[in-house]
């Protein structure tokens, strides 16, 4: 089987609502997601989708993975698209680094992949654990009353977890935000209170020495990798490394240093499946927990997300995201959805998910 030839889409993907992070100084209205359509010689299609967090979130954007395709598609025509790690080495050699251009391609490798031997994509990753995939809400940067109303919507969806968006330069009103929310806890819920990279380390050690008894972990409290490590070893709480975590050694590092207790494992930030997995299989071997999930985009790249943890153990899952859960337009077609505040990956071959064909339009660059 080779890669015959390459077809890759733009879809603007509306949020519901527009939603703020990192205490409000981030705030987006719409996502641009990029889905690649790999076609062989054998008639088999794979599909895969790589969708940034708007253009502020991360050093990464939509323009830039269609700038980075050019690039790197030419290269990886005529590969045996089941041959993952040669694939892999292969855009990495075109085009050094940025992972998150790379990471669509190997998505539809692997959806091809599952295809070619008609099995689902959770079953090449491990095999499927026994038990569903547990989700988290994402609830955006308000006042408590706000973001006690949008953890009752998410509590009547079935969620359970809920990641709250704190963040700023006064710690007051986070200390505020937190124990309102804990205040509001059900029974059997918890908490995660991310601060997207926003908080200087002493308003970080501020607002964890002050809401220690409120439980919960803290996400990403500050920019650097450094800055995190001092808030780790200042503070008790349970830390998650997340936009730090961008490949293979920040992970290595993270785990000698102590940094945190579990991390976010994004297949779009890392590479895709083929790095995720490896990284995934370390954490299960140190004992550090994770958040598997995208950085956003449709049901096609949630669903990729779920088969890497649905082939994970529990006992190392936090939760995982649905970003296609806070969208105004459908744009796929299957896959992985909410049901009642859990998941399940499909049991169809590959991902088990395809974007509508009305969605996607006409190519905006076809190479092959």
């Amino acid at each position: 089987m080779k890669i015959a030839r390459i077809l890759a889409y733009q879809v603007t993907l509306p949020l519901a609502k527009p939603y703020s992070l990192s205490g409000g100084r981030l705030v987006f209205e719409e996502l641009d997601s990029t889905v690649v359509c790999l076609e062989t010689d054998e008639g088999l299609v794979g599909w895969g989708e790589g969708c940034p967090w708007g253009s502020t979130y991360l050093p990464a954007f939509g323009r830039g993975i269609r700038a980075g395709l050019e690039e790197i598609a030419p290269q990886i025509l005529g590969l045996d698209p089941r041959r993952l790690d040669v694939v892999n080495r292969t855009m990495d050699k075109a085009l050094p680094g940025h992972p998150y251009i790379k990471s669509a391609l190997d998505v539809a490798c692997w959806d091809l992949l599952g295809k070619s031997v008609g099995l689902p994509v959770v079953e090449l990753l491990g095999g499927r654990e026994d038990g569903p995939v547990v989700l988290h809400s994402s609830v955006p940067t308000g006042d408590p009353d706000a973001m006690l109303a949008s953890i009752e919507a998410y509590r009547k969806r079935g969620y359970r977890i809920h990641s709250c968006k704190v963040g700023g330069d006064d710690p007051g009103p986070d200390i505020e935000r937190v124990r309102a929310v804990t205040a509001a806890l059900e029974p059997a819920e918890s908490l995660t209170f991310d601060a997207n990279r926003a908080w200087l380390p002493d308003v970080a050690i501020q607002v964890l020495t002050a809401t220690g008894d409120c439980g919960g972990y803290y996400e990403q409290p500050c920019e650097t990798y450094e800055e995190c490590l001092a808030v780790r070893r200042r503070t008790a709480q349970p830390i998650i490394l997340d936009e730090t975590i961008q490949s293979f050694a920040d992970l290595l590092r993270a785990q000698k240093d102590g940094a945190c207790e579990a991390i976010g494992l994004k297949l779009g930030r890392v590479g895709g499946l083929s790095k995720a997995r490896r990284m995934r299989d370390f954490c299960v071997a140190t004992g550090l927990r994770m958040n598997i999930e995208e950085t956003g985009g449709s049901a096609l790249a949630d669903t990729a997300a779920v088969h890497l943890a649905a082939a994970t153990p529990a006992t190392h899952r936090r939760a995982t995201w649905l970003c296609h859960d806070m969208l105004a337009l459908d744009s796929a077609e299957g896959g992985a959805r909410n049901e009642g505040g859990v998941t399940h990956a499909p049991d169809a071959p590959g991902l088990g998910v395809e974007p509508r064909p009305e969605a996607l339009g006409a190519p905006v660059a076809i190479f092959g």
